[in-house]
């Protein structure tokens, strides 16, 4: 059963999400992961299996599927 980790609300709905991993010093973007989103914060839960997933991805020689440029703002 779901609780939210933020909130503690008991319903949730998937969907997909994009998501930026900084990785050795180098922001990566993965695309469309699938998370559990809370109903009432909007807080998102990836699964472990899921989490093992994007790692393995990051972490391996595959290509990615495309490059794209970043805008960064500094807060202070």
């Amino acid at each position: 059963m779901f609780q939210c980790h933020v909130c503690g609300f008991t319903q949730a709905y998937a969907e997909f999400t994009d998501e930026v991993f900084l990785i050795a010093g180098k922001r990566v973007l993965v695309e469309h992961i699938p998370v559990t989103r809370c109903a009432r914060c909007g807080a998102i839960t990836f699964s472990r299996e899921i989490t093992e997933q994007v790692r393995q991805l990051v972490h391996s020689q595959t290509q990615p599927v495309r490059r794209v440029p970043l805008e960064v703002f500094a807060f202070a």
